[in-house]
């Protein structure tokens, strides 16, 4: 039973009219199919009818009257008949299966390039094992509620009316009787279907909770930091909890439904004997001939069996549904960072940004489904400023520097140009184009960014390269690699090119990782170049290398650098100090260390010399 506050949740559970007409939108792709899936079935439920008549026939004809003959065509009919419903059989599989694994290949496509599509925010307020759990069993609970529900449904129904019409032909008055047992399969199942709904719902979200420990932990960042604080105990404990909340809900669901098919079952039962006695009684009295009673028998079965499954219909449509539910929550879920109905291409671009009274505030996660991890915030739609008034006017090829403490806003910044975020107000432009008005597509092309930790996907270092460009010969990613200082490390792999780097680039060191993604970034050529602090976790040795190849790589380009160590921004063209989100000083290195503010601090501090403006 569900008790406390899950009898509350399903108290009033229904079916949603809105998910139900989604669900039939999905149908309608699949209409040709679905009328031939239905075709089988009803040919199926009349083929089955058949052989209690043949049983009626050979009962009150063949036998009677010592008809061999008669038992024999009988008898092969009965084989034919079989053969028949073998052959209907796999072309309702066939359809059920294509309609099947078409729904789920069409909810993951729709699910996957929905989420990939979403603003980066949306994965900073999501846990991962969530929309995994969304893409694999909540797709194919979905797909069974389409294919298995719906058929189970139609077929049931198409089974009992056939045979009601075929026993009302045989005898009137028998299935009356048994149809007078009806009410006791509808009163419970209002009450079975509200709880199981809830017990599924509620199942549903504690598998999503455990994918997500197994998604957070079996991956080496998560394996390292396990190992590192000495957890796995806790771990094991922290996943055994949720693990055991999945088995005892899987136990709770088992037994309340097995217990409700027992007593709809039963009451079967005694429709059945009820028929054998009533029916019995009849051809004692010569109302009916014996076959009619032995073929009812057969029917009555035949009415029970479907009558029990259209009776949990409703209980198995209403779990089923919580699956579309789930589904649908995220499709729904708003992506704010879309391209504007008439964006244009940005086309050859030449790198001039332009930032004018930028203010920008993170949005709250207020549209993000809370069952996918997110943490409930304010009910205001963005939070405070973290940058405010951001004026600055940067020409084609020339290098900008980002400083400040931690927190200023930096890498903030740089995130609204291949809009990862929006600014709030105010105005970003490349090229004189404000970025909201261009697609989103050609505004990445023209931008590259390497940062302080560069993801490196489980696959071939040729296959890591070519995901700036799919079409690069080897050669190309050679002389890529070249540029960036990294060419004599990939020759000297198992493999080369094809060598797996591991997941995340785990086989190769911090500074290999660095320069895999410069030679990476050169493959796509962009006009503007952003390096978030791409040397601050480098030994000297390795420094000296992403250093030449950074001097390739920003060669001709406009580049947006963010520096922990000062020292490798000098030669910047301009300099932009950030405190507190907002611009505080702006110049040359040897302009800013002339003065006494920010920049001058911070160089002494950091650089561990006191300057001098010669």
């Amino acid at each position: 039973m569900v008790i406390g506050s899950d009898r509350s949740k399903i108290k009033d559970a229904t079916l949603d009219r809105t998910t139900v007409r989604r669900v039939l939108a999905y149908a309608d792709r699949y209409r040709t199919m679905l009328i031939g899936f239905v075709a089988t079935l009803l040919i199926s439920s009349l083929l089955s009818i058949v052989p209690a008549l043949l049983v009626r026939r050979i009962i009150d004809d063949a036998i009677p009257n010592s008809d061999r003959g008669l038992v024999n065509s009988l008898a092969l009919i009965m084989v034919a008949l079989a053969v028949a419903s073998g052959v209907v059989s796999l072309f309702e599989r066939w359809f059920s299966a294509r309609i099947g694994e078409s729904l789920i290949f069409d909810l993951r496509v729709q699910l996957f390039d929905h989420v990939q599509r979403m603003p980066i925010g949306f994965f900073t307020r999501t846990q991962t094992g969530a929309l995994i759990s969304r893409m694999n069993n909540d797709v194919i609970g979905a797909q069974r509620a389409l294919t298995g529900t719906l058929g189970q449904v139609i077929s049931n129904l198409i089974v009992l009316i056939t045979t009601l019409v075929a026993m009302f032909i045989l005898e009137w008055r028998l299935p009356l009787l048994a149809l007078a047992l009806l009410p006791f399969f509808l009163l419970p199942t209002k009450r079975v279907g509200r709880v199981l709904q809830g017990l599924t719902r509620e199942q549903m979200g504690h598998n999503a909770e455990m994918n997500t420990t197994m998604t957070e932990r079996l991956n080496v960042a998560g394996a390292m930091v396990v190992k590192l604080f000495g957890r796995h105990d806790d771990e094991r404990s922290g996943f055994s909890e949720r693990a055991g909340a999945v088995r005892d809900l899987g136990v709770r669901s088992a037994m309340y439904g097995r217990g409700f098919t027992i007593g709809l079952t039963l009451v079967g039962a005694l429709g059945t004997a009820i028929i054998y006695w009533v029916g019995g009684r009849l051809a004692i009295g010569g109302s009916i001939t014996v076959g009619t009673v032995v073929a009812m028998g057969l029917y009555v079965t035949r009415i029970y069996l479907p009558l029990t499954g259209l009776t949990n219909a409703r209980v198995d449509i209403m779990t089923a549904m919580v699956s579309f539910e789930r589904v649908f929550e995220v499709l729904d879920t708003h992506n704010p960072i879309t391209d504007a109905p008439n964006a244009k291409t940005l086309q050859n671009p030449t790198g001039a940004i332009a930032a004018t009274a930028m203010s920008f505030a993170y949005p709250t996660d207020s549209g993000t489904p809370a069952s996918l991890g997110a943490v409930a915030s304010s009910e205001d739609e963005v939070g405070p400023d973290v940058l405010s008034d951001i004026n600055v006017d940067i020409s084609p090829g020339q290098m900008i520097a980002l400083v400040g403490p931690s927190g200023a806003g930096k890498s903030t910044l740089i995130s609204l140009l291949p809009r990862l975020y929006d600014v709030t107000s105010g105005s970003l432009t490349i090229d004189g184009h404000d970025v909201r008005d261009l697609t989103q597509a050609s505004l990445r092309r023209a931008i590259g960014v390497v940062s302080q930790d560069p993801h490196l996907f489980h696959d071939s270092v040729g296959a890591n390269l070519r995901y700036a460009r799919p079409d690069a010969t080897d050669q190309e990613l050679r002389d890529a690699c070249a540029a960036a200082q990294i060419l004599e490390v990939i020759d000297a792999l198992p493999d080369g090119l094809d060598t797996v780097v591991g997941e995340r680039g785990y086989r190769l060191s911090g500074g290999e990782k660095q320069r895999l993604a410069i030679a990476r970034m050169l493959l796509k050529d962009p006009a503007i170049v952003v390096l978030d602090e791409a040397t601050s976790h480098l030994d000297s040795e390795n420094e000296a290398l992403v250093q030449r190849a950074l001097a390739t790589a920003l060669q001709g380009r406009t580049a947006i650098v963010i520096a922990h160590r000062l020292s490798t921004i000098t030669a910047a063209d301009l300099i932009l100090v950030l405190e507190n989100g907002r611009i505080v000083e702006r110049g040359t290195h040897q302009e800013l260390l002339g003065g006494d503010g920010l920049y001058h601090e911070l160089y002494t501090t950091l650089v561990g010399t006191e300057p001098t403006t010669a």
